[in-house]
């Protein structure tokens, strides 16, 4: 009638005379090597130290009567959600700089959207031709590593870069100029009587427009003071070490991961990528990130200075 092996019905009357059901029944299986206990402490101990490592909480179990390996430990963290992955990088910040930066983004964070949308943004970036936006992974079997499908050529120092200086606002993506050799003070100046006042005009920021930039030794150096002075523009006072505080750097990753994709071949294809895909970063894309500006700013505070994940 069931259409199923006389053995298989054997099996499971004999089961439900035995046990009064024929439901799986708990006990069954390989029992887990760690209580619910010691679960419990690897997942206090790695959250308060990120930086301890699987051996250390080996030998630490070990310590109290609970032997297993370290696969067992790197798999019962990862289990709870907690994976072990590369750390950001960020600027080292001195108390110095989080008080600073806190300061910042308190005396900021109430500005209306119309103060923000009538910033310019403006931050220099290096683009290398062989650099780490390239693709880093690849599926392959055991022991097949070296197979040239398999490898990633590299070029000492990225087979020729190019510095670029860029500028965006809400309304969209500013003028677009390399940097010809090692930027000093005066080729800065230069860049920005030549884009500045160009950009604020394309993207109508108005009259009461405002000018940032970081603290780089060019952008605050005396020369460079005194001819902002002589230019009258309105300059965003900006903390120290506080690259994530500027939106423009999602931008610059934006066009890092679009020329990733077209694979120029020579620094000449480099800059002419970076030129159009500059100019393809959708308007929207842009009134996000600077709509969003309180948002990272707030984000600043509750981390009382420190990095925020913008």
């Amino acid at each position: 009638m069931l259409n199923i092996p006389r053995e298989t019905i054997g099996s499971i009357i004999r089961k439900f005379k035995a046990k009064g059901t024929v439901e799986t029944l708990p006990g069954r299986g390989r029992k887990k090597m760690l209580t619910s206990t010691a679960v419990r402490y690897l997942k206090r101990r790695v959250e308060k130290s990120p930086r301890v490592t699987a051996e250390e909480l080996r030998k630490d179990l070990s310590d109290v009567g609970t032997e297993v390996s370290a696969q067992t430990i790197r798999r019962t963290p990862r289990n709870e959600g907690l994976h072990a992955r590369t750390p950001r990088r960020t600027p080292l910040r001195s108390p110095k700089t989080k008080k600073s930066r806190l300061q910042y983004a308190k005396s900021h964070v109430d500005k209306p959207q119309k103060f923000w949308d009538s910033v310019l943004w403006t931050d220099e970036t290096k683009l290398e031709l062989f650099g780490p936006m390239d693709q880093h992974y690849v599926w392959r079997r055991k022991n097949k590593a070296y197979e040239e499908k398999n490898t990633l050529p590299t070029v000492k120092h990225g087979g020729g870069s190019i510095m670029l200086w860029g500028c965006f606002a809400s309304a969209g993506t500013g003028k677009l100029q390399r940097v010809q050799g090692t930027m000093n003070s005066l080729q800065y100046q230069e860049i920005l009587d030549d884009n500045v006042i160009q950009s604020v005009t394309n993207l109508r920021l108005g009259r009461r427009w405002t000018f940032q930039q970081g603290n780089d030794p060019k952008h605050t150096s005396k020369s460079t003071r005194a001819w902002l002075q002589i230019k009258g523009w309105n300059i965003l006072e900006w903390p120290s070490q506080s690259p994530d505080l500027n939106p423009i750097e999602n931008l610059w990753w934006d066009l890092k991961k679009a020329i990733a994709v077209r694979k120029p071949k020579n620094v000449t294809e480099l800059e002419a990528f970076a030129h159009d895909e500059w100019a393809k970063i959708p308007v929207d894309r842009c009134k996000t990130l600077v709509s969003s500006y309180a948002s990272r700013l707030k984000a600043v505070i509750t981390v009382k200075g420190c990095c925020n994940s913008f």
